[in-house]
């Protein structure tokens, strides 16, 4: 960690604890500053906020006075999922006071450079590809996984050493809230339209995409999806060295699929279906993995074997396994219709065996642009607020086998009944998790744990 002086005797105001509130809170006090921490929930329900009172850390919880930031401060340090529309930020933004994410702290302090990661969707999955491959050919821990997955950024920064590379998932409610974050690599693996609730508009997302490579020069590089026409556009106007990534074109530069084969720069790496996660999507995120490990200097054997064993991340096209003949798929963290229908692409070639199951919180949108990848499913069972409306999607393609259910267990027992052996179960709803659980790794979970108790019960019988 770098000894830092720049927050000796600086009042700082952190707002919204959970696990990045607290990390920062806690770094900035080791760091000289003078913390105040602002946090929504009730002291005597906050762990958190009583852990730092332990530590001498100021508390102000179970509401936001507007009137704290009379206190001149000199720096706000948010919690990521707080929107800048808040009362407090919108104040603090009006008094001048800088507004920062806890990832511009990991920067600071940090060591070890940083590959930084972003997009709409495969984040998780390229993060992890990435850091597997850069650990592929190392006998001790060279890369770090921090940020939206694993730790969070200052928290990993504070024991990085400049031998390790600290491999950063980052979204655009972080990377709105940096000034001199500079990854030394950065990703971009795609731009989708999504947290249009947070960001207002698609150009206000892009453009809090964008930021990742904000205070790049052409010493650093930038890994960018040339499938899409918009990054192939916004590779124009970064100071950053530009290394394209394509399954559709070939680019010498970079890494593209020719053949079936995957190469760098013209050197062949592997084949593509020795890649171990279904999915033209996955071949995407594989790729950009490819881009960062060959900076890296790692050698085509390990990336093969790194690549091979990969089964995916917890919740994301998770192979759960072959279950009493039938293949079954956890992709809880499909919260939104493109990552559902990119999921569903991926068994494009034997549809009618799949059995989706979906649902979750209702959002208010219709689910008419999933309807084509609904098509020749053999059946769907849905759950929660937005059944009945992927119900209408399922009726208007066609789809007769198809069942409502009260809940996800429901559910599951319901697509399992609709299926034999050589089928496959696809857990992904296309809707975000509130309704029914705190987040998608509780339902992802649960999914899971309903198959392992019908694998039980038929074993039993």
């Amino acid at each position: 960690m770098k000894v830092i002086s720049n927050y000796q005797n600086k009042k700082v105001l952190v707002l919204g604890l959970a696990k990045s509130g607290t990390t920062a809170a806690k770094l900035l006090h080791q760091l000289g500053a003078i913390v105040t921490v602002n946090d929504g929930k009730p002291l005597e329900e906050n762990m958190e906020a009583q852990a730092l009172l332990e530590l001498g850390i100021k508390v102000i919880a179970g509401s936001h006075p507007i009137e704290l930031l009379d206190e001149e401060f000199e720096l706000l340090v948010k919690n990521p999922g707080i929107p800048y529309t808040n009362p407090m930020i919108q104040a603090a933004m009006a008094k001048n006071i800088p507004v920062i994410t806890e990832v511009e702290l990991a920067y600071e302090i940090s060591e070890a450079p940083i590959v930084g990661i972003t997009g709409t969707n495969g984040k998780t999955t390229t993060t992890t590809m990435i850091n597997n491959l850069l650990n592929a050919d190392k006998n001790s821990e060279f890369g770090f996984v921090a940020g939206n997955i694993g730790e969070v950024a200052s928290q990993v920064a504070q024991h990085v050493t400049k031998d390790n590379v600290m491999v950063t998932e980052l979204s655009s409610f972080q990377l709105m809230g940096i000034e001199t974050f500079k990854p030394k690599v950065a990703v971009i693996v795609n731009i989708f339209e999504a947290h249009l609730d947070y960001h207002g508009n698609r150009e206000e997302y892009v453009k809090a995409k964008w930021e990742i490579q904000k205070n790049m020069t052409a010493d650093d590089v930038l890994v960018l999806n040339f499938n899409q026409a918009e990054l192939r556009q916004l590779a124009q106007k970064t100071k950053a060295t530009v290394i394209p990534f394509s399954t559709k074109e070939k680019h010498l530069e970079g890494a593209y699929v020719e053949d079936g084969a995957i190469y760098f720069k013209e050197e062949y790496v592997m084949q593509a279906d020795q890649i171990g996660v279904l999915g033209e999507h996955n071949l995407e995120n594989a790729l950009a993995a490819i881009v960062v490990a060959k900076l890296y200097n790692i050698p085509n054997e390990a990336i093969i074997q790194a690549l091979a064993t990969f089964g995916g991340v917890a919740h994301r096209m998770e192979y759960v396994g072959n279950i009493l003949g039938r293949k079954v798929y956890n992709d809880s963290k499909a919260t939104n219709i493109l990552a559902t229908q990119t999921a569903l692409s991926a068994f494009k070639d034997n549809k009618d065996k799949v059995v989706l199951v979906a649902g979750g919180l209702d959002r208010g949108n219709d689910f008419i642009e999933l309807e084509p990848s609904l098509t020749n499913l053999k059946a769907v069972s849905l759950y929660g607020e937005t059944k009945h409306k992927l119900a209408e999607s399922a009726e208007r393609v066609g789809i007769s086998s198809l069942a409502l259910n009260e809940n996800l267990v429901e559910a599951v027992n319901q697509a399992f009944a609709y299926t034999v052996e050589g089928d496959i179960i696809l857990f992904s709803p296309a809707c975000a998790s509130w309704d029914q659980f705190k987040n998608f790794e509780i339902r992802g979970d649960q999914f899971k744990q309903a198959i392992k108790n019908i694998e039980e019960e038929w074993n039993n019988k």
